[in-house]
């Protein structure tokens, strides 16, 4: 025990000190909870003098109070802010530009009248202003709409005269085609457009209402669970990633969050992120980036932790972001959009490492999580989701990677729409059969040549139809859906753009016949034409990706130079043997094509000369 100051510091150490201080009157009869209680019930009495008078008023009974003095000026009694009205109609047309610009962000806005600008009860959409029902109360109050004291008024109609109904008629039935359109490509099905006075808009409409029932495993994507992860990534998000499936982007296009987002967060910002851009043509990427840019600032990516493409860029884009909110300390960019289309695998390409689980399968993320990019962004991964929406069919659904194959019931009933979306010489050339009448045949011959047979030496049909559905989705198969652009201008190059992205045609790869010496410069004229004739042919067709193409761009950037290297040079081996010249021109006379002795003497001595000039390294590397 210690004395004095000791024992104070004692006792606080450990913690032997009272939280309530010792009120005045607290005893053992009494606790200091009672006595607060009996000083409010017999106190606030005012102190009086010998002469009656208030010494010391009792608490909330003085009547005086500290007297304000508002100081005096001018412009308490003047407009704050005065704007002209040419000057607003003027500011009001500018907004409405920028507006409609993807690539104007709008920095300040505590001065300008948006209450002004924006007329909240009018909502354009297909071209016409769609009015809010709304209950104006105030202006229609009960006593006059309905009882003794009621008014009828004139029906407020849209047109005055029989010419505005029919103007109007039309701009509807435009706006009906439009939608059926843009079903059309949501669902990727052609359904034909309703003709004027064949009487099919009243069949197509209710075509497009009808509801089909689901199977459990299509429902998957929009619990509550899910919605509820995706809205935290939304509130907790300043930039919003929407990564859409370049095979497909108007299928992999959630348009109720776009719609939620310029409802309830304007403020927010929105990309969309075309990945998978390696399973399409560069042509077909770049059209559906010229499209989608329109709306929102585009960016290609493939994401790759050994070979990525368009990380610099989206990199680049994220920094703008977080230079453009100066005044946060951080912000924060969220990844949504449909199961499997490769969010997590972005954060893996951005970060170079993986740092989230990923799939070739959707579902793998369940929950939310932060990944930390660099000091001043950060990346949130969202669980994939899908919209509802009636017009989408299970084959819609399943094509789109929404489900796992493996829990469908009956996968063989989905094998039609797959050939009806991919050509036949792409599905002949992967799986290298030929000659099936339809889907059944051709899963039995595919079943029969891997081996896949049941007890009786029946062919497994479910287990193939599971299988080729994996290899749809997983880019084995290619297929893609063309963009707009393309369908409207094809073949046709815009003027001014001859050379940029997606405009040069495809190289084609030479043959070994061309290789040759014979081949390549002892060809005749006719072959040369031939030559351009299918260079024409193959430059508007989609050849498809083998099965290791996946595996050859992973092998990095030095395989990728040297690929192409190999490309536009012919081989040393095979320019130097003579032997391999006289196959050449064998090939050539085979091919109708004439080519004389002396050419292909000329042609092998330019060989020689160039296998002589010839680095020494590259002759090694060819021996060995």
């Amino acid at each position: 025990m210690g004395t004095g100051k000791k024992e104070k510091t004692r006792i606080e150490r450990e913690g032997k000190v009272r939280g309530d201080p010792k009120v005045k009157g607290e005893n053992f009869y009494r606790t200091a909870k009672k006595v607060k209680s009996l000083n409010r019930l017999t106190g606030g009495k005012a102190q009086r003098n010998a002469e009656g008078k208030v010494i010391q008023a009792a608490a909330y009974q003085s009547r005086d109070a500290p007297k304000a003095v508002i100081e005096p000026n001018r412009r308490w009694f003047t407009n704050t802010r005065v704007i002209s009205q040419d000057t607003l109609t003027s500011f009001r047309e500018a907004v409405a530009e920028k507006e409609k610009d993807p690539y104007t962000v709008l920095l300040k806005s505590n001065k300008i009248p948006l209450s002004l600008i924006r007329d909240e009860t009018k909502t354009p959409q297909d071209g016409i202003l769609k009015h809010k029902a709304k209950m104006t109360i105030e202006t229609e109050p009960f006593e006059l709409t309905f009882g003794a004291k009621s008014q009828r008024k004139r029906p407020k109609l849209s047109f005055n005269t029989i010419d505005d109904l029919a103007a109007n008629t039309d701009k509807s039935l435009d706006s009906y085609h439009a939608r059926l359109e843009e079903i059309k490509l949501l669902n990727g099905t052609s359904r034909p457009v309703p003709v004027e006075g064949e009487g099919e808009g009243i069949l197509e409409e209710e075509d497009l209402t009808i509801s089909t029932a689901k199977e459990a495993i299509f429902l998957k994507g929009t619990s509550k669970r899910i919605w509820n992860e995706l809205y935290k990534v939304i509130d907790s998000s300043d930039v919003l990633l929407h990564v859409l499936d370049a095979r497909d982007p108007l299928g992999t296009r959630c348009q109720h969050v776009e719609k939620y987002l310029a409802t309830e967060a304007p403020h927010k910002h929105l990309v969309f992120v075309l990945n998978k851009i390696d399973l399409v043509p560069s042509s077909t990427a770049a059209a559906w980036i010229r499209v989608l840019q329109k709306d929102r600032p585009t960016c290609a990516m493939r994401a790759s932790m050994k070979n990525p493409f368009g990380r610099g860029s989206l990199i680049d884009l994220l920094r703008q972001f977080s230079i453009l909110h100066k005044d946060r300390k951080q912000i924060s960019v969220g990844l949504i959009g449909y199961p499997n289309t490769g969010k997590s695998s972005i954060i893996n390409a951005l970060r170079g490492k993986a740092v989230t689980r990923v799939a070739p399968i959707p579902g793998e993320t369940k929950v939310w999580q932060y990944v930390t990019l660099m000091r001043r962004i950060y990346l949130i991964d969202c669980p994939g989701i899908v919209p509802p929406n009636q017009h989408d069919t299970p084959e819609d659904l399943l094509l789109r990677g929404v489900v796992r194959v493996e829990n469908v019931e009956n996968p063989e009933q989905y094998i039609p729409a797959v050939l009806r979306k991919v050509k036949t010489h792409h599905m002949e050339r992967t799986y290298e059969l030929k000659g099936w009448k339809n889907h059944m045949e051709f899963l039995e011959l595919l079943a029969r040549k891997s081996g896949r047979l049941l007890k009786g030496g029946e062919p497994d049909v479910d287990g193939v139809a599971k299988m080729v559905l994996n290899d749809l989705m997983r880019g084995k198969i290619p297929w893609f859906t063309p963009a707009p652009e393309m369908q409207q201008h094809d073949g046709v190059v815009r003027e001014g753009r001859e050379g940029r992205f997606g405009e040069i045609p495809a190289k084609r790869k030479r043959d070994v016949d061309e290789a040759t010496p014979g081949a390549s410069e002892g060809a005749t004229p006719a072959a040369g034409k031939g030559a351009d004739a299918m260079t024409d042919g193959e430059d508007n067709s989609f050849e498809g990706f083998t099965s290791d193409s996946d595996s050859e761009d992973e092998d990095g950037p030095e395989t990728t130079a040297q690929d192409d290297g190999d490309e536009d040079m012919i081989p040393l081996d095979d320019s130097s043997d003579g032997e391999d010249g006289e196959s050449g021109s064998d090939n050539g006379e085979d091919d109708g094509e004439a080519a004389s002795v002396m050419d292909v003497e000329k042609a092998a001595k330019v060989a020689e000369s160039e296998s002589e000039a010839a680095p020494v390294q590259k002759r090694r590397k060819k021996v060995r």
